[in-house]
């Protein structure tokens, strides 16, 4: 009996049935007040983006996109379909697990550790003693470039290229036809575990790669090894009230798994958002939770501006047939985790401090409500987990404002 009181009482607060949250990973919208304190004063990605060329963007500008601030060539619109705002990162940091922890409710008391000069060489000496080889690179790079620069001596030697970026990453690359995936896989078990303490990295990364010298391509068999996330946050409390979680993308790895009923992975943007179709065809209720990489690991970090003003129009492309998929009872959120702005006068390829845009929609939602500046991502999550009755230790929901009564 105690059971169905608690059912009963969880879906007499609930808003919406199901809710489709999309990260857009690296589309921040401008500095954060202590942007200064990470080298990024200055950095705006959709702001750069935008003044590059007019952009079709015309279902994100429907929702409310160009409301959040003034973007070059967007028109600000009278009436926006959805709810609008940008999201502040009270953690320190500027990376993937960073953002989405802190949209789960986690607020870090420091930032994961990075490396600007290549890790510790007794950490790499152990790291190659546990796997059996020698390792190649060991230095920040974009993986491309790096698989360029080495590909062919890796090839040559069997040795692992081993790099990191301006994000809290260890990240290892194969050929596939070298050092078969699974073995690839488990050098990453291997570093992951080695990697604690003050080495404790947001995650490892392997990245397996295929084809031959000059024309080398990596493979969708990517796969991210995080820090185990402290408890409680957004998705444990949504497996102990039992919604479902479906998860598109790398949010899996992100919270290494926990609270995820499924999960599929993605080859790119435009796959992702047709796993996200999918899902929205076979998961009548609770969340569906993808991240869209493409914008960071294809564009922001390549510098390239033009690559990713097309993905954006891409993405809005794609986001029509969504928007009409929609049930009554659906919430659509369209947020980022940080910035990552590829403005050719600043010569990092880092992701940047930045505030997030913050779009929430839904057919039977309140439209066109300026949420303002959220002061810490976890915002959403709160107002995620407030919509199927559970509470979150920080962050202030905006579900009643986006409700209509």
């Amino acid at each position: 009996m105690a059971g169905a009181m608690h059912e009963t009482t969880q879906t007499a607060d609930r808003r919406f049935e199901r809710i489709i949250w999309i990260v857009l990973d690296s589309v921040g919208i401008g500095e954060l007040p202590d942007a200064a304190q990470y080298g990024d004063t200055g950095r705006d990605t959709l702001g750069h983006i935008t003044r590059s060329r007019a952009l079709a963007l015309p279902n994100l500008v429907h929702l409310g996109l160009a409301n959040i601030k003034l973007l070059a060539h967007l028109k600000t619109s009278a009436n926006p379909a959805g709810c609008y705002g940008k999201g502040a990162t009270v953690s320190p940091g500027k990376d993937t697990t960073t953002g989405h922890w802190e949209m789960a409710g986690i607020w870090l008391d420091r930032a994961f550790p990075v490396y600007p000069r290549g890790f510790p060489q007794p950490l790499i000496e152990e790291f190659e003693k546990q796997i059996g080889r020698r390792t190649l690179g060991n230095k920040p790079a974009s993986g491309t470039e790096i698989i360029k620069e080495l590909g062919g001596e890796h090839m040559r030697t069997g040795f692992p290229i081993v790099y990191t970026s301006g994000d809290s990453v260890f990240q290892i690359a194969a050929h596939e036809d070298v050092i078969p995936v699974p073995e690839l896989y488990r050098m990453c078990e291997i570093a992951r575990k080695l990697l604690d303490g003050p080495n404790r990295v947001g995650r490892v990364i392997a990245r397996p790669f295929t084809g031959s010298p000059g024309d080398f391509r990596r493979t969708e068999r990517r796969h991210d090894y995080a820090v185990e996330p402290p408890r409680p946050m957004l998705l444990d409390v949504l497996s102990d009230l039992r919604v479902p979680v479906f998860c598109v993308g790398k949010i899996h790895d992100i919270y290494d798994g926990r609270g995820v009923g499924n999960y599929v992975t993605t080859k790119n943007n435009a796959d992702g958002m047709a796993k996200i179709g999918v899902a929205m065809s076979r998961e009548p209720r609770g969340l569906i939770f993808a991240n869209l990489v493409d914008f960071d690991m294809l564009y922001g970090h390549r510098k390239d501006v033009e690559g990713f003003a097309r993905s954006l129009e891409e993405f809005d492309r794609l986001l029509g047939p969504l928007l009409a998929s929609m049930q009554r009872h659906d919430l659509l959120l369209i947020t980022a985790d940080h910035g990552c702005d590829p403005d050719p006068v600043n010569p990092t390829t880092d992701h940047s401090r930045e505030y997030v845009p913050i779009l929430a929609y839904g057919p039977s939602a309140q439209p066109g409500v300026n949420l303002g500046v959220r002061t810490t991502l976890a915002d959403m999550g709160q107002t995620v987990v407030q919509n199927f009755g559970g509470s979150l230790p920080h962050g202030t929901s905006f579900l009643r404002e986006i409700s209509a009564d």
